[in-house]
């Protein structure tokens, strides 16, 4: 078992001075605890987009019409979207996963048929997701990490979304988990006006008040108000981290998920990598319920995973540093200790 003050003697050791190299240092530092090792690798990196639709979609918590989530399913396996595109920039495989999407799909080398059932129901009205269908989410998210580990090498795994009426979920599911107020949990999501914020804001506050749930009892809560791809990424989250994975959080609806598989598991924050901080409203609350410092902060909100597929260069910098950047040692360079005697 490595040490963790043999990790930092050998980025101590590097030819910088003391932290010169900031949280490139402390990645560094975590991707080596996780793979046990000096010597850190990445691995075949894989992104899934899970998507799937909401009931809530139907009163109009969002700015797009809720055809968009299979829609851009296509998009993506078209290889269209802006997840295609910072994926293939750096060189990330990309898989699509049909979580529950309303419409039916055809059949692609990219997609993943992990339906739980044509999208959640209304949570205004009842829950959104079923006790049995929670179990099946559960199996399909482990069954998918499983193949995928079964056949490559990947060694890190980035998390996406598509769903239209996601982030109303998201809002409720961090507001019941961490006590984060609901109204700093809710934002604008697609792009809504004054008028349709408004009207989200009070929707969802109704859908609260209207449950009386055990807010402590994470799976009470993916019950009330959960998607079928916040669910299913948060089991896939914690298969990842039972096998010994890197685990990259994207934005808003991804931090979402982590914090369900945080509540099921804590030590996954071991794992995980926050990649960056979305403009969506409550994430910013949820990184410092977290005590996380994001990679980068973009102002971007789209979901898709693009907030891992932009970092994952960074992440890639602390492995190059600290498998081959010079020692005082090596390079012959005297060290501040050395100067001072």
């Amino acid at each position: 078992m490595i040490k963790e003050k043999d990790i930092q003697n050998k980025i101590d050791s590097k030819t910088k001075p003391l932290g010169a190299l900031g949280m490139l240092e402390a990645i560094a530092l975590k991707i080596c605890k996780v793979q046990n090792t000096l010597n850190p690798k990445l691995i075949e990196p894989h992104i899934l987009v899970v998507a799937a639709d909401h009931g809530i979609a139907e009163e109009g918590v969002s700015a797009y019409p809720q055809d968009v989530t299979w829609q851009m399913v296509y998009n993506f396996l078209k290889e269209g979207a802006a997840i295609n595109v910072f994926a293939k920039q750096h060189n990330i495989n990309v898989l699509v996963v049909d979580a529950g999407v309303k419409k039916e799909l055809k059949a692609h080398t990219k997609l993943i048929d992990a339906r739980v059932a044509n999208g959640t129901a209304n949570f205004l009205y009842k829950p959104a997701i079923t006790e049995p269908e929670l179990t099946i989410a559960k199996n399909h998210a482990e069954k998918i990490i499983n193949d995928i580990s079964s056949s490559t090498s990947c060694n890190v795994f980035g998390f996406g979304e598509m769903g239209i009426g996601n982030t109303s979920s998201a809002a409720l599911i961090i507001h019941c988990l961490t006590g984060i107020a609901l109204k700093d949990c809710i934002g604008r999501g697609t792009g809504l006006n004054d008028e349709q914020y408004s009207k989200k804001i009070d929707i969802l506050t109704h859908a609260l008040n209207k449950h009386k749930l055990d807010k402590r009892n994470v799976l009470e809560v993916l019950h009330y108000f959960g998607g079928f791809e916040i669910a299913t990424i948060c089991f896939a989250m914690i298969a990842c981290y039972n096998q010994n994975k890197l685990i990259l959080v994207d934005g808003f609806i991804a931090s979402a998920a982590f914090l369900c598989a945080n509540k099921f598991e804590p030590k996954i924050i071991d794992n995980a990598i926050f990649c960056h901080q979305s403009n969506e409203n409550g994430h910013k609350y949820l990184l410092a319920y977290f005590k996380a410092t994001p990679l980068i902060n973009l102002n971007m909100r789209l979901g898709e995973g693009t907030g891992c597929a932009i970092a994952y260069p960074i992440i890639k910098s602390a492995v190059e540093f600290i498998n081959n950047m010079a020692s005082f040692e090596s390079a012959g360079v005297s060290n501040k200790e050395v100067e001072l005697a």
